[in-house]
């Protein structure tokens, strides 16, 4: 039986887990990363009051990961190192 009882634990994910998540995720997956259980999710998504914007896609919700991230906390390192815009200024093209 203690078996059946882990198995309904919500576990949390890593902060390498979230920052490998695509663009878009499913809302169980959303509700995994926030430690929140399934039914406390959905009910929240239903009433607007889900802590990050939901979209209704259809039957599905859905969730942009980078709110989720940035509600978090998190962010994910930006291609190329590029920091602050500096690199956007040089580029190899002559005016």
């Amino acid at each position: 039986m203690a078996a059946s009882n882990s198995s309904r634990e919500v576990r949390g994910l890593t902060g390498d887990e979230l920052l490998a998540l695509p663009a878009v995720i499913d809302l169980d997956t959303s509700n995994r990363a926030l430690m929140i259980g399934r039914s406390t999710g959905y009910g929240l998504a239903k009433q607007g009051q889900y802590p990050v914007k939901v979209l209704r896609l259809g039957n599905a919700y859905r969730v942009v990961t980078a709110d989720l991230l940035k509600l978090l906390g998190l962010e994910r390192p930006q291609a190329g190192g590029d920091q602050g815009g500096e690199r956007s200024e040089r580029h190899g093209l002559a005016a």
